[in-house]
């Protein structure tokens, strides 16, 4: 069975296009640093699950882009990295804390900004939209999905294996 997850990233850190400009348009997943966002990384996610790529902290946050996870969860470099933003002292490398797992982006989608999220009756129960919610990962229903897509105007095109 698929999964369908939202993926935040702040564009300064890696953009929608950043991500098309990597080989094979995949990058990792680096920087997390939630134990319930790591877990659904470790836990839930599987190669081949649907992600909207959403861009935070930005002028118009929103969803730019359909990807999907590009391979299990492994340790996430930066942990053991003193000189990244990311680094965590008390982590080993023979007991990593924090994981991550490639994501692969397949096409760069228009804005489907937040406004237009929160605006949408059939997406008020979408985990980003609820009050208090800033993890980073979050799971999306298959409704969600469906629904985001039909937004988006690319409902019963192939995204990629299964849409």
């Amino acid at each position: 069975m698929q999964n369908y997850w939202l993926m935040k990233s702040e564009p300064g850190e890696v953009s929608v296009d950043d991500a098309l400009a990597a080989p094979r348009a995949t990058v990792p997943w680096t920087g997390v640093r939630n134990y319930q966002a790591r877990n659904f990384m470790r836990d839930a996610m599987r190669a081949g699950d649907g992600v909207l790529f959403y861009h935070s902290s930005c002028a118009e946050p929103g969803i730019v882009g359909l990807a999907q996870v590009a391979s299990t969860a492994y340790p996430d470099p930066t942990q053991f990295d003193p000189a990244s933003p990311y680094f965590d002292a008390a982590s080993k490398p023979e007991a990593p804390r924090w994981l991550l797992v490639d994501v692969q982006v397949l096409r760069k989608t228009r804005n489907l900004t937040l406004p237009e999220l929160r605006a949408d009756a059939e997406l008020a129960e979408l985990l980003v939209l609820k009050k208090g919610n800033r993890l980073s990962i979050t799971p999306v229903e298959p409704r969600h999905w469906q629904t985001i897509l039909q937004r988006l105007g690319v409902a019963g095109e192939r995204i990629f294996g299964s849409s």
